[in-house]
């Protein structure tokens, strides 16, 4: 067993661990803390591609500003613990089944095409350049409209999380 599929195991396992227990926590500030481990084991993932570009802009980016602004968020909203409710029958009825076929189907594509050779480091497309002119020339509308979604929702959150102090003047 080669170093490389070992660190690729260890990094799968904390990717799965971390969406686990992203899925688990009570508290959103600690499913907040698991999607960021998770994040940052997909840039480990991404590091033995080859990708190093896409590796960096994951901690950066994803692990680093976007986390930030759902820490933020969570706590100007001031969430607390979730409160346990019974579920829903329409999400076991639908959830269950959906969730075992899409087990089924990762599983089989894994089986089927893990048949295929390696690819060389170096081989693989992505050069920063690449990405660059396909990230702000060609798919540069969906990137400033990501912007202004971003942008929107903390918005959402400040109006949300603000106390209307002149309805309680009146009432004074």
């Amino acid at each position: 067993m080669s170093l490389h599929l070992i660190l690729f195991l260890v990094f799968g396992a904390i990717c799965v661990a971390g969406a686990v227990n992203l899925l688990v926590q009570r508290h959103p500030i600690n499913s907040a803390l698991s999607l960021i481990a998770v994040m940052a084991a997909l840039a480990g993932e991404y590091l033995l591609l080859g990708a190093e570009f896409v590796a960096a802009i994951q901690v950066i980016v994803y692990a680093g500003a976007i986390m930030v602004l759902f820490v933020f968020v969570i706590m100007l909203l001031n969430a607390g613990e979730e409160e346990e409710t019974k579920g829903s029958r329409v999400a076991s009825l639908f959830g269950v089944p959906g969730m075992l076929t899409g087990a089924v189907l990762m599983a089989w594509v894994v089986l089927r095409r893990s048949g295929t050779e390696p690819v060389s480091i170096g081989a693989l497309p992505g050069h920063p350049t690449e990405i660059a002119h396909l990230l702000f020339h060609d798919f540069l509308l969906p990137f400033e409209v990501t912007s202004v979604l971003i942008l929107i929702a903390i918005m959402g959150a400040v109006v949300l999380a603000s106390k209307p102090e002149a309805t309680e003047r009146k009432a004074d």
